[in-house]
């Protein structure tokens, strides 16, 4: 087995995906704001979507379509969220996925819409329809990087990813791409995704593998704990790579072509704190503990505080709030002394105080650095959990300050 990882790379193409972009001047006249993703017949696709109980019409209008279709056609729209308008923006949702299925020949339950941006605003249906006939005759198997683009909000930088691996003598490929800057958070953090491979894998196992994968990619960031109402994620398989058997847990292909999707996924989440709104510093907390649940309570906690973020983002090595943050972690029978803490291999805790040799200036040169690791051990330890964050800066407040300005 080989395999092959394009990151920043142009992405490769997966047979039986087409992708375009356009711009409907939704909120920013000049860009890109539409990207159409359809899938061949032969694809079978998965989703999950956000846990916020207040969801967005597009999420709505797509859990209600892909619980009786299979996807043909995926819509993203950025600059408008189409959440909190009511019936009316499930009204917008279905005329603008109605209008799809006219165009492309297929049926409205075949068509997920998902949208992203400001929140209370109408989808403005007249800006978006007169585009969509331009959008579906652009499509291409090369349109990731536009259409990765075209979803962008508050985002840097498009996002996307791909990996090959070979076996005996067929090539897998997953290709993805995802938008999210801010506004993240488990479960699902707020972002939209798209990962396709060629793979053979009925919807069943794909509906496994993805909400593996979400819980421990997407469901593992953090940039200022605020659960979107917009979180969609979908991860097909075209079927067109097979050697004639379906890939399921016994095929002995499963392992790698389910790690290449693991890694997609874990690669597209740290993307999105690397580009977290204002961020400055890209953070692991590592916390090993007697149990993953509580690993899980400790690192959510440290990630979560605003202090300890800002902390970071100031490279002051103020361990005092990492310690306070653990003690606030919802674990039961946790005692101050069976607390170590690292920053990255420089260890500044142990049984809930200084090491000995405890030097500032060391510790400060570890936090200065773009790319931290806090790492906790909680007594013996045997379970680990990992929280991806990133730090706080005066350049979040103003984003979000002006958002809508």
């Amino acid at each position: 087995m080989t395999l092959k990882f394009v990151g920043s790379e142009s992405p490769l193409p997966i047979q039986g995906v087409r992708l375009a972009s356009a711009a409907a001047g939704i909120r920013h006249p000049g860009r890109d704001d539409l990207a159409l993703v359809e899938l061949s017949r032969t694809t079978e696709s998965a989703a999950v979507f956000t846990q916020n109980r207040f969801c967005a019409a597009p999420v709505i209008v797509a859990r209600e379509n892909v619980a009786n279709a299979q996807p043909r056609l995926l819509i993203f729209n950025a600059g408008n969220a189409n959440a909190g308008t009511g019936a009316k923006g499930v009204v917008d949702a279905r005329t603008i996925t109605a209008e799809i299925a006219r165009l492309t020949h297929c049926t409205q339950s075949e068509v997920l819409p998902f949208s992203t941006g400001v929140i209370g605003q109408r989808l403005e249906c007249s800006e978006i329809i007169p585009v969509l006939p331009e959008l579906v005759a652009g499509l291409s198997c090369d349109g990731w990087q536009a259409a990765a683009r075209a979803m962008m909000t508050t985002d840097t930088v498009p996002k996307y990813c791909s990996i090959e691996v070979k076996i005996e003598d067929l090539t897998y490929r997953v290709t993805g791409m995802v938008k999210g800057s801010g506004m993240i958070h488990p479960n699902m953090a707020t972002m939209l995704a798209f990962i396709a491979c060629n793979a053979d894998i009925s919807r069943t196992h794909l509906q496994q593998i993805l909400v593996e994968c979400v819980a421990r990619s997407f469901n593992r960031i953090t940039v200022d704990g605020d659960t979107s109402t917009n979180d969609a994620c979908v991860l097909s398989a075209t079927k067109a790579t097979s050697n004639g058997t379906p890939l399921t847990p016994h095929h002995s292909h499963w392992p790698a072509v389910v790690e290449a999707i693991g890694t997609i996924f874990e690669t597209l989440a740290k993307s999105i704190v690397r580009d977290g709104e204002g961020a400055t510093k890209f953070v692991e907390v590592v916390v090993d503990s007697g149990s993953e649940s509580d690993s899980l309570a400790i690192a959510t906690a440290i990630a979560q505080s605003p202090l300890v973020k800002t902390a970071l983002f100031a490279s002051d090595p103020n361990w005092g709030r990492i310690l306070a943050a653990i003690g606030r972690a919802p674990v039961a029978g946790m005692e101050i002394t069976d607390v170590s803490i690292w920053l990255n291999d420089y260890q500044i805790i142990v049984k809930g105080e200084p090491v000995d040799d405890y030097k500032e200036p060391i510790a400060a040169a570890v936090m200065a650095q773009t790319d931290i690791v806090v790492r906790v051990l909680l007594g013996e330890g045997g379970a680990v959990a990992r929280i991806w964050t990133c730090d706080l800066s005066y350049e979040y407040v103003r984003i979000n300050a002006e958002y809508r300005a």
